[in-house]
């Protein structure tokens, strides 16, 4: 057996950091700290812990981490079942895309949280590295773009988000007078999200079969991301409610070109009422959402 004061040991030093703020998180002493972690390597034959600055679970740490959580969540859930004070506010630790959170998931969480009254701690990040943060432990559940299971965690396809290139009219006619060309594409200003965001390069390979460079913007913000393309900054995939609600303003490059974006829920595969409720809402919502 693990000893729950090991895992709780280990949890705490990713979550603050270092092994100093954990000691102040567990009210201990640093060096018991780190006779835990080390009596824990020593027994397990592992190295648990790169003693970054973050402090970051190995792959091995990360196994553990999960277990610690899940440990964790069921002990809360159980004593919300029998009642007792000690288990208010029930954390669902969530990895959830921008583009999810800007459109339709935001009412899920509400309805889970209304009827539930667990409290969720949202972590915003590209669909296709949220998937990364349910591996390592640091989530329980994630909307992802990757199909394969995480090991330990199970797999649902929600749907498919449909975006389609966009601009100002202004801009198309500026930049795209003869139709979206390799040539054109190659120097028309084109708007991603931020560095991992590669919506609009698959857009560009689809259209030209070969890799090009153009002048590039990054907007990371979803609100902001829309209001760059509509004010004529370049050209960027944006969703279909979001091409529609500017009909005067914005129109589709590409129409026989859209990009479809297939979204799953992957969470950890164990009894969960808490996650499964979640799970629940997630599923409804993305039903009327998504394609």
């Amino acid at each position: 057996m693990i000893p729950a004061e090991s895992l709780a040991t280990l949890q705490a030093v990713v979550d603050e950091g270092s092994l100093d703020a954990a000691a102040r998180a567990l009210h201990v002493t640093p060096s018991a700290v780190s006779q835990r972690l080390k009596a824990l390597e020593q027994r397990l034959g592992r190295v648990l812990l790169i003693r970054s600055k973050p402090a970051r679970a190995t792959p091995a740490g990360e196994v553990l981490l999960r277990l610690a959580r899940q440990q964790q969540l069921l002990e809360r859930e159980a004593l919300a079942e029998l009642g007792l004070d000690e288990a208010r506010g029930v954390e669902l630790a969530v990895a959830i895309n921008s583009d999810s959170l800007a459109t339709w998931i935001m009412p899920a969480l509400h309805r889970v949280a209304e009827r539930t009254g667990v409290l969720l701690d949202v972590v915003r990040d590209d669909q296709s590295d949220t998937a990364a943060r349910l591996a390592a432990g640091t989530v329980m559940a994630a909307v992802t773009s990757e199909a394969a299971p995480v090991p330990g965690c199970r797999s649902v396809l929600l749907g498919r988000m449909v975006y389609r290139a966009s601009a100002t009219r202004e801009f198309a006619a500026r930049w795209f007078p003869d139709g979206v060309t390799a040539t054109a594409l190659a120097v028309a200003p084109v708007i991603d999200f931020d560095r991992r965001d590669d919506l609009q390069t698959r857009f560009l390979r689809s259209i030209t079969r070969q890799r090009i460079d153009p002048p590039r913007h990054r907007i990371p913000g979803a609100a902001d991301f829309a209001d760059a393309v509509r004010l004529g900054l370049g050209w960027a995939m944006l969703l279909d409610h979001q091409l529609a609600a500017h009909p005067d303003e914005l129109v589709e490059l590409a129409p026989h070109k859209p990009l479809e974006v297939p979204l799953y829920w992957q969470q950890w595969d164990l009894r969960s009422a808490s996650l499964d409720a979640l799970a629940d809402e997630v599923r409804t919502a993305a039903a009327a959402a998504l394609v």
